[in-house]
């Protein structure tokens, strides 16, 4: 997608209609002008990876390595949330943009602790998200507790919600488990 078919008319359009009954604010309206700039590598990459997961730490570290591989794709562009302008104050109607004008939306799932809990229900709620949703989900049987660098209860790691929706990624032929950093890279190397 060329950077000069996305308007800020038809960003602010998405916007009016995500947000329902509330419209932008001017504040939010000058943001999204702002925004048409930063997402030109969105727009302009032959393939743009959305990579979610968990900012906390080590977690952030290993979505930044996801981020890192996929990049090194000749015309990819991969970015996280948090690399686009942060003058967003509804993260929602960022996310819903962002997700709506990438090619894929990589999850990163390490535990059911914060991370993108939320957006996981938009993969499973919007055809057009879970269409282009892979998730890269760390496995735990086998390890022991003191191997492992977040605070996941290993014996019970993900919620059901989140159980139910890897099942469905995996039935999709979406889904790749990892236990250590060289399996995840493995993982991020045979996105399409």
């Amino acid at each position: 997608m060329s950077e000069e078919s996305v308007t800020v008319e038809e960003l602010a359009e998405r916007a009016d209609r995500y947000l329902r009954d509330a419209s932008l604010t001017p504040e939010e309206y000058e943001a999204l002008k702002h925004s048409v700039a930063e997402l030109a590598p969105i727009f302009s990459a032959d393939r743009a990876y959305f990579v979610l997961g968990s900012y906390g730490q080590p977690e952030i570290r290993r979505l930044q390595l996801v981020k890192d591989r996929l990049n090194r794709r000749p015309g990819a562009y991969a970015f996280l949330m948090v690399d686009v302008r942060s003058e967003w104050t509804n993260t929602y109607l960022k996310f819903r943009i962002l997700a709506d004008y990438a090619d894929a939306i990589v999850g990163v799932a390490e535990h059911a602790h914060g991370g993108f809990l939320v957006e996981q229900g938009y993969f499973t709620a919007l055809e057009e998200y879970f269409r282009k949703t892979h998730v890269l989900k760390r496995e735990y049987e086998g390890l022991d507790a003191e191997s492992v660098d977040t605070d996941a209860d290993v014996d019970r790691p993900y919620s059901g919600m989140q159980t139910a929706i890897f099942e469905m990624l995996a039935d999709a032929g979406r889904l790749c488990r990892w236990e250590t950093e060289e399996d995840l890279i493995d993982c991020a190397e045979d996105l399409p």
